[in-house]
């Protein structure tokens, strides 16, 4: 039976509960491998003709084909093509043919964790992804800060006086403020520009990318949080072969949107799913990825604890020190 690409997009971010996720889950896993040739095979190799008949037993693609093929379900025109900011020299691109469709993920879950972007003055420390080029962590940021409208919004690389000074100003203000930084960057900031924030929102972001010696994401957070006098500092999970994101408030406990799933499977076994508040490999339905591939074994260790909620607790050892997500040394 074939599948309507226009029928899936209309209901991707209308998704209300867990019974139009699977029938949203199972349309999009149809349509991409009728219309997707690798993960099709893929697909047709792990089923063994089996049928999938909810979201739990379709296959999930190791992210590393990102790196050594172009995931994509139709040869239409490709609007933006990202890229990691993998250290290994060998960078997974995402061929992105819908940039509608991200503006709509990331938008609509950011309104829905920080409220209106128009009350919003975003600030971003995010100096390696600008480096790297054609991150889609900096696309978002982009994005954001025109929406918000703010003349103080904007990248500010390594400029912590100038970033200071603005956060002084609106915090004596009572203007709301949100900080979004790569996790070396903020900590750099954090040693010399101590102060009292009431109005502004701490997100970090990233890992030390090589700058830095890892450290546990409770040791970050705790120095984050002693320096600025806050009660928690947020986290984002995204990465370049995801068009969503998720976010943690508190704990590193991150929420996703309804459109976005995590699983956790065995490690030894990666077909066998795990129960909750039990550790394994991450995996993600990102259903934003309708153009590339929706069902995604990543190299994350987490744990599930519950619908919507999940801890990122570590990677596999012989995954690549890449971006968006925060690494634990273990």
């Amino acid at each position: 039976m074939h599948v309507s690409l226009k029928n899936i997009n209309d209901r991707i971010f209308n998704i209300k509960n867990e019974d139009e996720f699977q029938r949203v889950s199972l349309e999009v896993f149809n349509y991409q491998i009728q219309n997707n040739d690798l993960y099709r095979k893929f697909s047709s190799l792990t089923l063994k003709n089996k049928k999938p008949k909810k979201a739990e037993e379709i296959p999930f693609l190791p992210i590393d084909f990102f790196k050594t093929n172009e995931i994509k379900t139709s040869n239409k025109t490709v609007e933006k093509i990202f890229k990691s900011s993998g250290t290994s020299g060998l960078r997974s691109k995402h061929y992105v043919q819908n940039l509608d469709i991200y503006k709509k993920s990331f938008i609509t879950n950011f309104k829905e964790n920080y409220g209106p972007i128009k009350d919003l003055c975003i600030l971003a420390l995010l100096p390696s992804y600008i480096e790297n080029g054609n991150s889609s962590l900096i696309f978002m940021i982009e994005e954001l800060i025109i929406l918000s409208e703010n003349k103080d919004s904007g990248f500010y690389n390594s400029n912590f006086l100038k970033i200071s000074n603005t956060i002084k100003n609106r915090e004596a203000k009572n203007q709301k403020t949100i900080l979004i930084g790569v996790t070396y960057s903020l900590l750099d900031f954090a040693k010399d520009y101590k102060q009292n924030l009431n109005h502004t929102t701490i997100i970090e972001t990233g890992g030390m990318k090589g700058k830095r010696k890892e450290l546990l994401k409770e040791e970050i957070h705790n120095i984050l949080k002693s320096s600025f006098d806050v009660k928690n500092i947020h986290s984002e999970y995204g990465m370049t072969e995801l068009l969503s994101q998720a976010y943690s408030k508190k704990d590193g406990i991150f929420t996703t949107p309804n459109w976005m799933k995590v699983l956790v499977r065995d490690i030894n076994d990666p077909i066998t799913l795990l129960a909750n508040n039990q550790t394994g490999g991450v995996n993600i339905i990102d259903l934003a990825n309708i153009n590339s591939c929706s069902f995604i074994a990543t190299q994350d260790i987490g744990i599930k604890l519950g619908e919507n909620k999940f801890k990122i607790t570590g990677r596999f050892s012989n995954a690549d020190v890449r971006g968006c997500n925060l690494l634990i040394q273990w």
